[in-house]
């Protein structure tokens, strides 16, 4: 490819292969950031990251075909630029693709996707909240919920919701290692175990 790889990557992902395979995605993710904030590019390649995990979240196939070792990594390349073109992704996220194809790690793109968001949040003072309901919330309780949680941890929350049939009712509220659980099925279950005596 073209793009020419800056230092930032070059001293990030140098001895990334004798990485374990959980640090692989900070190691890029990291090296992604870095390089995105000396071009004063964060919030384009935040939203570039966020485009290419949707584009991934509506192809089944898309994240199996990145680890397939049957195909070839050019011909997986030429599959991501045909989407980057699509997106029309900055300089930044690119010359991080052309990083991963040139160390063949097409099978860890979407956790390096993943972990930037995180650092991306963490990095801007945003906190991540996992909310767990029986069905999709209004706006109004979503705009509800989140001054909530901002007003209890004092900073911005993102919230990523899940629908969980099997809650019957209420929320389950998730952030970091602490969690909140007010649906009817822990409800149930805590008042069984009182029915039994052992509480």
């Amino acid at each position: 490819m073209a793009y020419k790889i800056s230092s930032v990557w070059n001293r990030k992902t140098k001895d990334v292969k004798k990485i374990s395979k959980t640090k692989i995605a900070v190691t890029y993710a990291t090296a992604l950031l870095d390089a995105a904030l000396q071009k004063k590019s964060a919030a384009k390649v935040f939203a570039d990251v966020l485009a290419l995990r949707e584009a991934a979240g509506k192809d089944a196939e898309f994240a199996k075909y990145m680890v397939c070792p049957l195909w070839k990594d050019e011909d997986k390349l030429s599959v991501l630029m045909q989407v980057a073109k699509k997106l029309k992704l900055s300089d930044e996220t690119l010359r991080c693709l052309d990083v991963i194809y040139q160390n063949r790690r097409f099978g860890d793109l979407l956790p390096i996707l993943d972990e930037f968001v995180h650092l991306y949040y963490r990095h801007n003072n945003v906190a991540e909240v996992e909310v767990e309901s029986v069905k999709k919330l209004s706006s109004a309780q979503d705009k509800k919920l989140v001054g909530v949680l901002e007003k209890l941890l004092g900073q911005k929350v993102t919230v990523a919701y899940k629908i969980c049939p099997e809650l019957i009712g209420g929320l389950k509220v998730r952030f970091g290692s602490e969690m909140f659980d007010d649906t009817v099925a822990a409800k149930l279950g805590r008042l069984e175990i009182m029915m039994k005596g052992e509480e």
